[in-house]
């Protein structure tokens, strides 16, 4: 193990990394990880980047009532923020709850109408 590697991993450590359970594909050396980058101890290296297959969503047009629902979060969002009254503030956050609801029931409707298509 290298001076170096040693100073930069104690470095890693003291800016946010973490020590990983899985060791180094390479030499089975101990990691750092530090914003996605797994640096070994040992050896140095890093594994090799391998294409992580992502789940593509299928984006689908917004409806008008999701659009309109959007539209209203965002008024009421505003509304909040500029609001001194604790009640007032209160209803604001039911009436922002009560449409985070229903754009997720919408939400679950479409996807269910997809699956059985």
């Amino acid at each position: 193990m290298s001076k170096d590697l040693t100073k930069k991993a104690a470095e890693m450590l003291l800016n946010g990394a973490t020590l990983l359970s899985e060791p180094c594909p390479y030499c089975s050396g101990v990691r750092v990880m530090k914003e996605g980058h797994a640096l070994c101890i040992n050896c140095g290296r890093e594994p090799e980047k391998k294409e992580i297959p992502t789940e593509t969503k299928h984006q689908t047009e917004k409806t008008s009532i999701e659009i309109t629902l959007e539209k209203k979060l965002s008024e009421l969002s505003k509304e909040l923020e500029q609001e001194a009254n604790h009640e007032k503030q209160q209803q604001i956050l039911r009436s922002i709850n009560s449409i985070i609801e229903t754009v997720e029931k919408l939400r679950i409707n479409q996807t269910t109408k997809k699956q059985e298509s």
